[in-house]
C-alpha cells in the first residue's frame, strides 16, 4: 500500500562535532517521498525520500551558506539527497532496521537506520498516519565531504562523524 511522507510532520535532523567541543544541530526543511509500507509484513516494504539540498538549516546563514557551497553539498550541481531502502529487518513490534542507498553528491553509498515504529493512528479528519523515529551514524567523507581545517590545539574544525536522527510520520493513500 502506498504511503506519502507528511512533510509537515517529518523532520531529519543531524548533528557533528565542532572544534571537538560541542555538537552542532541542523535540519532539512523539505522532505518528501513515497514508502510501500507493508502493515501486516513490514520486511515487504520499500522507501524512497528526496531531500531539498537547499533547504539546509543551522540556525546560522553564513554557516548555511558554506554548507550549500562546493565545499559541502554542492547544492547547485546536486540538489537532492535522496535514500533508497530497500531490506527491511523486523527486530521486535515496534523495533527494526532499514538498510538503503543514500546518495550525496552523486555518490551513493548503503545505511542502516535503526528505526522505532510509533503505531498508526486516524486523524479527526479521516487520515490514517504512522509513525517512526530512525537514526544512525554516518562519515561524511564517505560521500566526499572532506573540506575540514586544523586546530592549532589539535583536532579539526568538524567531525567526520555526522548523527541523523529522523522523525517521520507517512500518511496512507486511497
Amino acid at each position: 500500500m502506498a504511503w506519502t511522507i507528511d512533510p509537515s510532520h517529518t523532520r531529519v535532523v543531524f548533528s557533528a562535532r565542532h572544534m571537538m567541543i560541542s555538537n552542532v544541530h541542523g535540519s532539512f526543511e523539505n522532505v518528501t517521498g513515497v514508502v510501500e509500507f507493508d502493515e501486516k509484513n513490514p520486511m515487504n516494504s520499500a522507501l524512497d525520500v528526496q531531500i531539498d539540498a537547499s533547504s539546509i538549516n543551522t540556525r546560522d546563514a553564513q554557516r548555511d551558506g558554506h554548507l550549500k557551497s562546493p565545499d559541502f553539498l554542492d547544492v547547485a550541481g546536486f540538489p537532492k539527497l535522496t535514500f533508497k531502502g530497500a531490506k527491511m529487518e523486523v527486530l521486535s513490534a515496534d523495533r527494526g532496521r532499514i538498510t538503503g542507498d543514500l546518495t550525496i553528491r552523486d555518490l551513493t553509498r548503503p545505511v542502516t537506520l535503526d528505526v522505532d515504529f510509533n503505531g498508526i493512528a486516524k486523524s479527526p479528519w479521516g487520515a490514517t498516519s504512522a509513525g517512526f523515529t530512525a537514526t544512525t551514524k554516518i562519515s561524511r567523507k564517505e560521500w566526499g565531504l572532506t573540506w575540514n581545517v586544523a586546530l592549532e590545539t589539535g583536532g579539526w574544525l568538524v567531525s567526520d562523524n555526522v548523527n541523523i536522527n529522523i522523525e517521520a510520520e507517512i500518511v496512507k493513500q486511497a
